[in-house]
């Protein structure tokens, strides 16, 4: 079971040669792995200094076993990280990118590989996430 405060993880596909970016939408309706973020989720634009940060590795490593994925599919991008204040205490947002040329369609089930413009009908802070991580992807 999920709480509210546990850690979440974006993950997406980019293809090496055109660079399309996909990201990954769970059955849930959420980008967030593996569980939506509360309502009253807002994103925190500066992380408090000196606070020290997990290493997304660990998360990466359960998102595997629980899309049934063999090691190393998923590539955690360790430079992001997301900080969202839900009730109950702050959030931390991962990104992990899946290693294949391509996306592992059938192996996720039902979940869903989703461009950019295709993820409107999520909440808006999961929208400003993928934003912040669009960014990251390209450079920006």
């Amino acid at each position: 079971m999920t709480r509210s405060t546990d850690p979440r993880l974006i993950m997406f596909h980019k293809q090496r040669i055109s660079a399309r970016t996909r990201f990954l939408i769970l059955s849930q309706q959420t980008v967030c792995g593996f569980s939506p973020l509360p309502t009253l989720a807002q994103l925190v634009e500066k992380r408090p200094v000196g606070k020290v940060a997990m290493h997304p590795g660990a998360l990466t490593h359960r998102a595997e076993q629980r899309l049934g994925l063999p090691a190393g599919s998923l590539e955690a991008m360790g430079d992001f990280h997301a900080l969202v204040d839900v009730p109950g205490g702050p959030v931390s947002v991962f990104l992990a990118g899946f290693t294949a040329i391509d996306p592992p369609f059938q192996a996720v089930g039902d979940a869903e590989f989703v461009e950019l413009p295709e993820a409107r009908m999520l909440p808006p802070i999961e929208l400003q996430l993928l934003r912040l991580a669009y960014e990251y992807l390209i450079g920006g």
